[in-house]
């Protein structure tokens, strides 16, 4: 697909009910990653990520993880609200404004608390909530947005703009592209670009539309 640069990143999650509790092997996972350096050697630069679930609600175990290896970056993702996986159905069983604001507010706590160097998905919650409503305007929740994009931009971190919910239902990226101006509007300096590929033929997915519509927010 023509990426001279790639980077792995996968689920650290620690909440025992995730689907992906328990799943990651760092030790494991970072000789694979050496053998695939070596294997492309010059022809493809590999990176090292790793994407941290909650970690505001796990900063010991964060910690050692981030201290133990040569990470190149790490994400910090949000996919339980409290005891509710926002994946699931039974989440969305209450008003849309509520679903959403309950899910910014903590998403905010994450930003302000927890190590990490980018934000991932920032609005993931509208891939289920979609489907579930019927629709998904990031207007609508501007002040909680702000307020999140604010913290990140105090704190130094990136926003990722990510392609996968242009795969589903939804057809939007995450964040659409008011947030990125919002993001610019609250001192934001740092952006990144994720596909989210879980299968092979997702990789560099849009990547070439979400770069135009950064330029144009600045």
């Amino acid at each position: 697909v023509g990426l001279s640069e790639i980077g792995f990143s996968d689920h650290y999650d620690l909440i025992p009910q995730d689907p992906c509790f328990d799943f990651f092997r760092a030790e494991a996972w970072w000789e694979e990653l050496q053998r695939c350096r070596a294997e492309f050697g010059p022809t493809l630069t590999v990176r090292a990520g790793v994407e941290l679930g909650e970690p505001h609600r796990f900063p010991k175990e964060i910690a050692a993880l981030l201290s133990a290896f040569p990470w190149d970056y790490s994400l910090g993702s949000l996919h339980w609200v409290g005891e509710e996986l926002i994946f699931r159905e039974e989440y969305f069983r209450r008003s849309p404004d509520l679903a959403f604001r309950e899910y910014f507010h903590e998403l905010d706590r994450m930003a302000a608390e927890a190590e990490f160097d980018i934000l991932a998905h920032l609005d993931v919650i509208k891939r289920l909530g979609f489907e579930q409503y019927g629709f998904y305007d990031p207007a609508s929740y501007e002040e909680e947005i702000r307020q999140v994009l604010h913290t990140c931009a105090q704190r130094g971190r990136a926003l990722e703009i990510n392609t996968s919910p242009l795969r589903r239902s939804v057809n939007q990226t995450a964040p659409e592209p008011p947030a990125l101006t919002w993001f610019a509007e609250e001192g934001g300096r740092w952006i990144t670009f994720g596909s989210d590929a879980h299968q092979p033929e997702h990789i560099g997915h849009a990547l070439e539309l979400v770069t135009g519509a950064a330029r144009q927010a600045g």
